[in-house]
């Protein structure tokens, strides 16, 4: 029985009163002179059974009065029979489904149960632990393991709250005490049966319980009877027939506990005579047992008592219906082997007789065999104890695991032949098998099985031999080889050179954050392969990813597993590094000249910055560009972008100042406010400060004109939440919106200027559709809220009208799949506009929505047909090769003049067959003087709308054809014009949108050819001049740069110039901004600086430099002497105070290396007045440190402990030594080294005094007595 001591603090407050009142009873007084005894000063501890009334008194110091404390812990064994076992399979006891279930019972429980298996493969269970976890531990055991069986028991419907108590607390005890399921019908059910569903042994326990709670509630007659136990089976009779008969004789309930139930008491309940009838019969049966019968004891092996008792005690009842003899068999769990027959005289007989038939019906043997031969008996899957066990089916065969025996148990005959057969097999095993154990580090395990098993299958399968590697919980090196003697000495050798190999290598973990895993690992494994490559020694193991694990595991040799760590690490560095991104916001219209000419630009950025950057699709509303990689590349990358932004517009950025307590009312719920303005304001952007920067600062960035409009917007917004912030929402149809706002926004202007307030309507990302934001002052906002208010009711007033269109007319509406229709509805309120079926030859259309809706779908309708009826078509003869460009890209530029001017422009085929051929030659868009141009079908473009805009839609076509200006420039600025691999050039045909030609260089023309729109040609003329002005300028700037001159300087000067880390050169030529070059280390002239710029500059600069080289001509080396210990103090941490004196004297200030023969010697250089004044500072210090120096090593000779065993010090012994001699230390007397024939331990000892942690190898008994571990 396993249990655990409790010390609660009211014991441990006993304890010490107790030594308190020790200490008082032997109190002694405090004398310098006293020394005490080793047992008085060292008491031992007491030992249980120590003889003598001087251990007894010694005992007595430790705290007598300690009282023994419950344990807390508590065992319980019960015992599940074969019959009633759930999982019959013996082949894999301890490994099976029981040993899974108890496993699980453990955890959910806390307790600790252990399994054994009886020889009638029977189950005992052990449970061990706290008493709540032991029950409940005991309820899931006997629900999960043991057979379940079901019962009914009948009580009063009024009886059932008793049985299960107050907030079910009755149920839940009587169902952990029976280890049943007790069902009890709901309160609305008629049933007044109770489930038990349970062991045999537990339904009946349940039962018998449950009817004592319904007897104690019934109000009928109830009586409790005392019988002595042994006399219950009389009264109940063999299988409870006589209990029955007596009940239906008399009509009352008894209930006897069962034999599983230490309990005396019968309870009887019923009509009070029925009650008084039965407990006269009872008391009869009682008493003519008592007089007749005696009782004879005898010894049975307790493994015989099973077959006495039978299955679920059925041979019990038979020898009692048969002899009339109560056999009373001891408990299972007790050691007892004596069993009691109790009847009449004559007839304890004939019950011993078969009491004895029944013990020896059965024959147990053993068999002994070595116990790893156990398996091979077996057979594999149970094949060979399956063709014994066979034949012999009541022969029941026990492998002990671990031991060297076979037990098998059955009648004799039976088990005889079964012996022959096991010792058969045995022989001929030991013939041919052989086993071999060796010992492997527990670690090397899981890499000798491999992945799957590989390598040990494959080990098993060549060698023909079984490898036994014990399990991890095992915590054993212990591997067991068996098969064919050959096969087993092979697979030794394999697995000992596996191991050695595995010795000389290396486990080494790296932490990568899992993120980067699939970027390391590469598409399809690409560049985790070049590492293994070039790592091939070395395992590189990921985890899996739904581990969420950042390790990585490294295997190999040592060497290369840190090789290949380091390399790792590099990747993954780089990778940390490369991962930064920022979003860059850029206008929709520039992303095409930021790609460039076939990705031209965007790529240049990409391997110029190194990063990746990423656009949005052209369908896409956004106009984040995002870019990724190293920050300084990233940020690098932006500012490239946002010039070609600014380059290719008029984009002006400003900054406006608000307090940053109004920016979230300024951006509004989900940003409605800011955007609304950014709409307003042509799509500007518009950027406020992170949350808690504490900067006021607001950008504001797009073209020049808006940026202004949103920045007065922006204040006057800013000014309104500052003095009058006041908000109203109010919801509309999402259809109603277009309407609301109008025609370019006519109708909500018009609202706007009456009432002052500002109105938002969601943008289309929002999640509330229907909401509209009024934003003012309170009065305004009111006023605006009444008039949406009234337009929306009116709108919400559906009505359905008519008018008369000519047939003509309606296919203009439904073409293009109804777009007309569905840009009325989407204007109007989503107006429903039925145009008669094709073929109909009606002329009525229906209109149906709000009223006003209907009323502006109506004029605009009659808008459109009058438009249809004045409609003209006009020819524009352009010749086909200019069609291109008239188009533009994507067709944007006829977009753009059919939007306009509301015209259909309509282009003819394109003629393949003779381009070119009768075409005259063309310049400029406009036909050669001398022939005369004939448009031909395929140059005729036809634009169809309003007589007056078809004549505007023209002129557009026509300033569109592109003609060529030649520019005069000269031949030798054409090179910097094209720029480097022509960025030059491509930049200015990008940004004026035409094409430039430059002649070849071996033609040498100074003429430069321009084409394109006549608007875009002048723009492009005007850069083009611009640009070579430019150039000419640099020309003779280049020429006044080229001003060089030569001077000579003392090298030993040179390094000065120079300064540290190049400040000083690097000053002067900011300051004069010139080029200075000093001579390499190869140079002949050593000593010839050059100096090249504008001429006065550099005349500047020679100067300053002669100017540096006479001051240190004029300057002075001194050395001074200062103790070393000062030198860290004057130098100060990394150099602080050194740098701040030596700018302070101007003085060059050297200290001696680590190791130089003058340790003390240091050097001060400078101007004489300067170096004097530095070495007097430096002196003074010297003089000030060493103080502190020698104060502090003074101080550390007193601070220093005394040595360990030369004394030293008060403390010993609690004695003041004021002599000064040496302390004597903690004296006592009669000490076990002062004995004769031993000496005092010797303290610096290992073995006399061992450091925690570390073995030391016993030597022969010390003075200390006897060593105890």
């Amino acid at each position: 029985m396993s249990s655990v001591a409790v010390l609660t603090p009211e014991s441990f407050a006993e304890h010490r009163s107790g030594l308190k009142e020790q200490e008082i009873t032997g109190y002694v007084p405090e004398d310098e002179a006293y020394i005490p005894t080793y047992l008085e000063a060292f008491p031992p501890l007491p030992e249980k059974g120590t003889p003598g009334e001087k251990a007894g008194e010694l005992a007595g110091a430790w705290g007598s009065k300690i009282r023994p404390i419950k344990a807390s812990v508590i065992t319980q064994v019960f015992h599940v029979p074969l019959e009633e076992r759930r999982y019959k399979d013996n082949s894999q006891f301890g490994e099976g489904e029981e040993a899974k279930v108890c496993l699980d019972i453990m955890q959910r429980t806390g307790a600790h149960i252990e399994l054994s298996l009886a020889k009638d493969q029977g189950l005992s269970i052990m449970v061990t632990g706290k008493l709540d976890s032991v029950m409940k531990a005991r309820k899931e055991i006997v629900a999960r393991l043991q057979t379940q069986a079901s019962a009914t028991v009948a009580i009063p419907k009024e009886h059932h709250r008793f049985v299960i108590g107050k907030n079910g607390e009755k149920l839940q005890e009587l169902e952990l005490k029976t280890a049943t399921k007790i069902a009890i019908p709901r309160p609305d059910d008629p049933s007044a049966s109770i489930r038990i569903t349970g062991t045999k042994e537990g339904i009946e326990k349940a039962r018998h319980e449950i009817l004592l709670i319904s007897a104690e509630q019934d109000k009928r007659a109830v009586e409790r009877l005392s019988l002595e136990k042994a006399f219950h089976p009389f009264i109940a009779g063999a299988h409870n027939r006589l209990v029955q008969e007596l009940s239906q004789e008399t009509g009352a309930r008894i209930s006897i506990p069962p034999p599983s139930l230490p309990k005396d008491e019968i309870v009887i309940t019923g009509e009070k005579e029925a009650v008084a009838l039965a407990l006269s019969r009872i008391r009869a049966i009682y008493d003519d047992k008592k007089r007749k019968t005696t009782t004879i004891s005898v010894e049975v092996k307790k493994s015989q008592h099973k077959y006495i008792i039978g299955p679920k005690g059925n041979t019990l009842q038979e020898i009692l219906e048969a002899t009339g003899v109560s056999v009373e068999m001891p408990p299972l769990d007790s050691g007892s082997e004596t069993i009691i027959l109790r009847g009449e005289p004559d007839k304890l007989g004939p019950a011993l007789t078969q009491v004895y038939a029944k013990a020896k019906s059965v024959m147990v043997v053993e068999v002994t065999a070595p116990a790893w031969l156990h398996r091979f008996i077996i057979g594999k899957k149970g094949q060979n104890i399956g063709r014994i066990t066979q034949q012999l089916p009541r022969v029941h065969i026990e492998f002990t695991d671990g031991e060297e025996r076979i037990s098998l148990e059955g009648p004799t005959e039976e088990v005889e032949q079964a012996q022959a057969q096991i010792q058969d097999i045995i022989k001929d095993l030991l013939v041919r098998m052989d086993y071999t154990e060796i010992i492997i580090d527990q670690r090397f395990h899981r890499h000798l099985i491999g992945k799957n098993g590989a390598n040990i299958n494959r080990i098993k399968e060549q060698y023909k031999v079984s490898v036994r590697i014990p399990q991890d919980a095992e915590r054993s090196g212990l591997v067991r080889i068996e098969g064919d003697p050959k096969g087993v000495q092979l697979a030794r050798r394999e697995l000992i050179e596996m191991v050695q190999r595995m010795e000389n290598e290396r486990t080494k973990d790296l932490i990568v954050e899992q993120k980067y895993h699939r970027t390391i690992i590469g598409q399809k494994g690409e560049k985790i392969k070049e590492v293994r490559d070039k790592f091939p020694e070395v395992i590189i193991n990921f985890p899996d990813p739904a581990q969420k694990s950042d390790i990585v595991q490294l295997r190999g040799p040592k060497n290369e597993v840190e090789k290949c760590a380091k390399f790792l690490q590099k990747i993954i560095a780089d990778l940390i590094e490369n991962s930064f991104s920022l979003s860059v916001p850029i206008f929709k219209q520039f992303h095409k000249n930021i790609i460039g000419k076939g990705g031209t630009n965007i790529k240049k950025i990409r391997e110029e910055t190194n990063t990746k950057i990423d656009l949005p699709t052209e369908n896409s509303n956004s106009e984040m560009i995002v870019i990724t990689g190293k920050k300084s590349n990233c940020d690098a990358a932006r500012d490239r972008i946002l010039a070609i932004q600014r380059e290719m517009a008029n984009i002006k950025e400003t900054e406006v100042a608000i307090p940053a307590k109004l920016h979230n009312s300024l951006i509004g719920s989900k940003g409605c406010l800011v955007r609304s303005i950014m709409e307003d304001c042509g799509g500007v952007h518009i950027h406020f400060p992170s949350e808690g920067s504490g900067s006021d600062k607001v950008t504001i960035r797009g073209p020049a004109g808006e940026v202004e409009k949103a920045k007065r917007q922006l204040l006057q917004l800013a000014e309104e939440k500052q003095v009058n912030n006041f908000t109203v929402e109010l919801q509309a149809k999402p259809e109603y919106h277009k309407f609301l706002i109008g025609r370019g926004g006519a109708n909500i202007r018009r609202v706007r200027d009456r009432t002052g307030a500002r109105i938002i309507f969601p943008s289309p990302d929002d999640s509330e559709q229907e909401l509209i934001t009024i934003v003012g002052r309170e009065e305004a906002v009111r006023l605006a809220q009444k008039e949406l208010e009234t337009l929306v009711k009116n709108l919400d007033d559906v009505v359905e009208d008519s008018m008369v269109v000519e047939v003509r007319h309606h296919r203009y509406f439904v073409c293009r799949r109804g777009q007309v229709l569905r840009e009325l509805a989407e204007e109007y309120g989503g107006v429903a506009v039925s145009f008669p079926r094709t073929g109909a030859q009606s002329q009525r259309v229906t209109l149906k929505g709000a009223k006003d809706c209907v009323e502006a779908a109506k004029r605009r309708i009659q808008e459109i047909i009058e438009d249809l009826e004045s409609q003209v078509t006009l020819e524009v003869a352009i010749p086909q090769r200019y069609h291109r460009a008239v188009m533009g890209p994507k067709g944007c530029r006829i977009q753009h003049i059919t939007r306009e001017h509301e015209v259909q422009v309509k282009f003819p085929e394109r003629d393949d067959s003779n381009t070119g051929q009768d075409a005259p030659p063309q310049e400029n868009g406009e036909a050669s003087p001398d022939t005369e141009y004939v448009p031909r079908k395929c140059d005729i473009i036809t634009i169809s709308g309003r007589a007056e805009k078809c004549e505007l839609a023209k002129a557009a076509l026509l300033a569109l054809v592109p003609i060529t200006e030649d520019v005069d420039v000269s031949y030798e600025l054409h090179r910097y014009i094209i720029g480097q691999k022509g960025s030059g050039i491509r930049k200015m045909m990008e940004e004026y949108e035409v094409n430039i030609w430059v002649p070849q260089p071996e033609q040498q023309w100074d003429v430069i050819r321009v084409t394109g729109q006549v608007a875009n040609v002048e723009r492009a003329k005007l850069g083009l001049l611009e640009r070579v002005k430019e150039l000419q300028a640099e020309q003779e700037d280049r020429a006044l740069r080229s001003f060089k001159v030569t001077m000579s300087v003392d090298p030993k000067f040179h390094p000065k110039i120079i300064g540290r880390k190049g400040a000083v050169i690097s000053q002067i030529r900011k300051d004069h901004d010139v080029n200075i070059q000093f001579p390499d280390k190869g140079d002949e002239h050593q000593d010839l600086i050059v100096i090249s710029g504008y001429e006065q500059n550099v005349e500047e600069a020679r100067q300053a430099i002669q100017q540096l080289v006479a001051e240190l001509q004029e300057m002075v080396s001194q050395d001074v002497h200062l103790d070393p210990r000062t030198h860290a103090r004057i130098i100060g941490a990394r150099g602080k105070a050194i740098r701040k004196l030596m700018e302070e004297f101007k003085v060059d200030i050297r200290f001696p290396q680590p190791g130089s023969d003058e340790p003390d010697k240091v050097t001060v250089m400078g101007l004489p007045e300067t170096v004097d004044n530095a070495i007097d500072h430096l002196l003074n210090l010297e003089e000030e440190y060493m103080l502190s120096v020698t104060e502090t090593e003074t101080m550390a000779a007193y601070m220093k402990p005394p040595s360990r065993y030369g004394g030293g010090g008060a403390a010993g012994g609690g004695v003041d030594d004021s002599s000064g001699g040496p302390a004597k230390g903690f004296v006592v007397r009669d000490a076990p080294w002062n004995a004769p024939g031993n000496k005092a331990p010797d303290m610096s000892s290992a073995e006399d005094f061992p450091t925690f942690g570390t073995g030391v190898a016993p030597k022969q008994a010390s003075a200390w007595g006897p060593k105890k571990f």
